[in-house]
């Protein structure tokens, strides 16, 4: 059986944490800045642990993480 290909452009967007959870930036952090309020821009920077629901169809693209 051949190895498994690990999705690049995932790779580079989730961490693993120690507990085993994936951990992604949020979006709309990129432009049009000007109308978002600084208390909005400030909690984007954040990063945040993806959902449950869209755990393991991650984890599935990303088997070596």
């Amino acid at each position: 059986m051949p190895k498994m290909k690990t999705n690049r452009s995932a790779a580079k967007r989730f961490k693993l944490t120690g507990t085993g959870k994936l951990k992604r930036n949020k979006a709309y952090k990129r432009h049009i800045l000007t109308k978002k309020s600084p208390k909005r821009i400030r909690n984007l920077r954040k990063s945040e642990i993806t959902d449950p629901t869209n755990e393991k169809n991650m984890k599935k693209i990303l088997p070596y993480l």
